[in-house]
C-alpha cells in the first residue's frame, strides 16, 4: 500500500490520528514533518483544547493571552508554533543566526521541563532548532560563551536574564518570540523590576504569549509591558470533562494525622503514586522519620536540596522509581507575601544559595514549628514585618538554612501518573489548595485529593505534632469548599473509622517519641551532606556514566531517629478485620541484599565460636577442654 506524501514530500505514518476528525489532529494545522515526528515521539494522540485553540492563532502571529488548567498542554501550545516559525524564518535567504525565542519561568525545575519538552518536540530538527536552560549553575564564562553561540531558544527565570543583559552577555535586539509561562506566578515572584528591564530591551513586534493555570489582575502589568491587543482564551468550560479530582476532607487530631498516614500506606488503601504536602522542611524530615520506623519508604524535596537532586527526583518519581514523594513549597503554604518583596536586593544570590559550599548549606539549629523565616537580608521576614526601623539593635544574624528562591513543587512541574496528592497540612489559601491538587488528574486522568484538617478545638492538643498554621484550618477550608463549588466540584467529607485503628494507637507512639527535634536536625544535616556529594563532587562522573545516575536513589534511610524493628511488622491481629487480606499482594520494592534483623546478634556467636568474647557452648561437637580457659573469664 502506498503512503501519502506531505507537502515536504514526506511519506506520513498510518496511524490512528491521522484518521480521526477533521481538525482533531495535529497534521490538520499544516506543521513542519519534523515537528509531527516529535509530536508523535511524544505520544501525543490528539490536541488538547488549549492547542487546538492557540495553535492556529500563534501561527497566524498573534498575541496569545491564555488561561488554562494544569496538565493541560499549555507547554506544547507554544512550543510547536514556537519550532514552526523558527524552522519557516531559517529557510529563509536573509536569515542572520540569533537568539530569536525567549521563555521566561518563574523556577528552575520548570525551567528544565520545558527545555526536555523543547528538545523532545525539535529532536528531528538536527541543528536548526538549539535550546539552551540559562538556569543553570555555572561559571560566568561558561555562560557567556553559551550565549554567544546565539541558541535559537533561551529558557531562562526573569532575574537571570536581567542579569546578563546588564552585563552585555545577551542581546535581544533580534527577538522574535516571547514567552512568560505561569505568568501570574512570575509576577507573585517579585520579578517586576527584571520584567520591566527586558521589556526596555526587545524590539517592538515580538510575538507574545502569556500562559497561567489563573488570570489574575495583575496580569494587566505583563499585557502593558509586552502584549498588543492579545487574543484571550479562557478555556475552564472546554476542559471540565478532561479529567477529574475526587476531593476528601478527614477532620482529626494532631497525633491522628501520623496514625491515618501510616495506616493509609501500611494498608495500602492508596494505590500508585503519592505526594505528600507538609507546612515546612522540618515537617518533611519529621514524617519521614515516621515513616522510617514502619519500613515505608519515601523521598524529600524542598528547597533546601541541590539542584541537581531536586531534579533527579523529580525525574526517577516519573520513572516509577519512588512512590511517596514528601514535599513542600514555602511560597505556596505562606501565601504570595512571601515571594512579594523584591529579589533584587540579594543581588540574585538565590540562583547559587544551594550549589555553594557544603558546610554553608547545614541547617543552624531551627525552631521546630517556625513558619517566620528571614530573608536574607535580614531585614524582612515572610510574613511582611520590617525591623529596620525598630528601637531595638539588630541582633546579630545567625547562619542558617540558604534555601534557593528559584524553588517551586506546587505549580508547572509536571509529576506524572500520580494517584493522590494528601495534604497533610492544609495551605493557607484556597489558590495554593488548587496548584496542589492540580499535581493529579493531569491529561485526561482521574485523581484523588485527601486532606487533614483539624478542628479548631482540637488545636494544640498534642503539641509534640503541632503545626502553627494548622489553628486556621476550618476557615481555610471554608474558603476552599467555596471556591470548588463555583467550578463545579465538590469537597467531601471522609469518615475513618477510627476505632479500627486502635491497635495501632501504641504503636503511634513509640514512632513519635523516637523521631525528637535532635533527630530532625541531625536528617536535615545527614540529608543535605548526602545530596551535596551526590550532585557536586560526582556531577563529572555521572556526565561520563550516565548509567550510573540511574542507580542512585534518594529513599534511603536517615537513622537519624531510634530504630524499633518491631514496628515494622504487623501482626494479624492487629489488621482490621483479623487478617492479612486488607492488605494487597503487592509488597512493592524489595531490595536485592535484604539485611537481617539479627545481625549483631549473629556476629557475636560467630565471634565467640571463633575464641573472641565469652565463650559460649555453640554445638553439640565442641570440645569443652579445648575451651576452657584456666585464667579467667577476660583474661589470656
Amino acid at each position: 500500500m502506498k503512503r501519502k506524501l506531505n507537502e515536504d514530500d514526506v511519506p506520513e505514518e498510518v496511524t490512528s490520528t491521522t484518521i480521526s476528525k477533521p481538525g482533531s489532529a495535529f497534521d490538520s494545522f499544516g506543521l513542519d514533518a519534523r515537528i509531527l515526528r516529535g509530536i508523535q515521539k511524544e505520544k501525543f494522540s490528539k490536541p488538547t483544547p488549549v492547542q487546538s485553540r492557540a495553535i492556529p492563532l500563534a501561527l497566524e502571529g498573534k498575541d496569545i493571552l491564555a488561561r488554562s488548567k494544569t496538565g493541560s498542554g499549555k507547554t506544547a501550545a507554544y512550543l510547536i508554533p514556537i519550532i514552526q516559525s523558527t524552522l519557516r524564518r531559517k529557510s529563509e535567504p536573509s536569515y542572520q543566526t540569533c537568539i530569536s525565542v525567549l521563555i521566561l519561568v518563574p523556577t528552575r525545575e520548570l525551567a528544565v521541563q520545558v527545555t526536555k519538552t523543547a528538545e523532545s518536540l525539535a529532536a528531528f530538527c538536527g541543528q536548526d532548532i538549539r535550546v539552551e536552560n540559562l538556569t543553570r549553575k555555572e561559571d560566568d564564562k561558561v555562560q557567556r560563551a553559551r550565549l554567544a553561540d546565539f541558541p535559537d531558544i533561551l529558557v531562562a527565570t526573569p532575574g537571570r536574564v536581567s542579569a546578563n543583559l546588564n552585563n552585555e552577555a545577551l542581546s535581544l535586539k533580534d527577538l522574535a518570540h516571547l514567552v512568560i509561562d505561569e505568568a501570574d506566578l512570575v509576577l507573585s515572584y517579585g520579578y517586576e523590576d527584571d520584567l520591566e528591564n527586558i521589556a526596555k530591551a526587545i524590539p517592538k513586534g515580538v510575538q507574545t504569549f502569556l500562559m497561567s493555570a489563573t488570570l489574575k489582575t495583575g496580569l494587566e502589568i505583563l499585557k502593558g509591558l509586552f502584549c498588543q491587543d492579545p487574543v484571550v482564551l479562557e478555556l475552564d468550560e472546554e476542559e471540565k470533562d478532561t479529567g477529574s479530582v475526587s476531593q476528601y476532607v478527614v477532620r482529626c487530631a494532631e497525633d491522628e494525622k501520623f496514625l491515618l498516614l501510616y495506616a493509609i500506606f501500611m494498608l495500602k488503601l492508596i494505590k500508585g503514586k503519592c505526594i505528600v504536602f507538609v507546612g515546612d522542611i522540618d515537617r518533611c524530615y519529621r514524617l519521614k522519620l515516621f515513616l522510617e520506623q514502619f519500613g515505608i519508604k519515601s523521598c524529600v524535596l524542598n528547597s533546601e536540596l541541590p539542584v541537581a537532586s531536586r531534579l533527579h527526583i523529580v525525574e526517577e518519581f516519573n520513572k516509577n522509581v519512588y512512590e511517596i514523594i514528601i514535599a513542600t513549597d514555602e511560597s505556596e503554604v505562606l501565601g504570595d507575601e512571601g515571594h512579594k518583596k523584591k529579589r533584587k536586593e540579594d543581588g540574585e544570590e538565590g540562583e547559587e544559595d544551594v550549589q555553594g559550599n557544603g558546610e554553608e548549606n547545614i541547617p543552624e539549629q531551627i525552631p521546630e514549628n517556625s513558619t517566620e523565616l528571614k530573608t536574607s537580608t535580614g531585614n524582612e521576614t515572610l510574613n511582611g514585618t520590617k525591623t529596620e526601623n525598630s528601637s531595638e539593635p539588630p541582633k546579630k544574624k545567625r547562619k542558617g538554612s540558604r534555601r534557593d528562591r528559584d524553588y517551586g513543587v506546587a505549580r508547572g512541574i509536571d509529576f506524572k501518573n500520580v494517584a493522590c496528592v494528601l495534604n497533610f497540612d492544609l495551605p493557607t489559601t484556597s489558590k495554593s489548595y488548587t496548584h496542589r491538587i492540580g499535581r493529579t488528574a493531569r491529561a485526561g486522568k482521574t485523581g484523588m485529593a485527601l486532606s487533614f484538617v483539624i478542628p479548631k478545638e482540637l488545636y494544640r492538643k498534642h503539641k509534640p505534632t503541632s503545626f502553627l498554621t494548622t489553628e486556621h484550618d476550618e476557615e481555610v477550608l471554608a474558603k476552599i469548599t467555596k471556591h470548588q463549588e463555583k467550578k463545579g466540584n465538590i469537597v467531601q467529607p471522609y469518615h475513618f473509622d477510627m476505632k479500627r485503628l486502635d491497635g495501632f494507637r501504641y504503636r503511634l507512639a513509640d514512632a513519635l517519641r523516637a523521631v525528637t527535634r535532635i533527630a530532625i536536625r541531625e536528617a536535615r544535616v545527614r540529608e543535605l551532606r548526602q545530596e551535596l556529594l551526590k550532585s557536586e563532587k560526582l556531577k563529572r562522573h555521572f556526565e561520563e556514566n550516565p548509567s550510573d545516575l540511574h542507580h542512585l536513589r534518594h529513599d534511603g534511610e536517615l537513622r537519624a531517629a531510634r530504630i524499633q524493628p518491631h514496628l515494622k511488622h504487623v501482626p494479624d491481629y492487629l489488621l482490621p478485620g483479623g487478617s492479612k487480606k486488607a492488605i494487597a499482594d503487592d509488597v512493592g520494592f524489595v531490595g536485592i541484599h535484604k539485611t537481617s534483623e539479627n545481625r549483631i546478634r549473629k556476629a557475636r556467636i560467630y565471634n565467640r565460636a571463633r575464641g573472641k568474647g565469652h565463650k559460649v557452648s555453640v554445638g553439640r561437637n565442641t570440645d569443652p577442654l579445648k575451651t576452657f580457659n584456666a585464667k579467667g573469664r577476660g583474661k589470656k
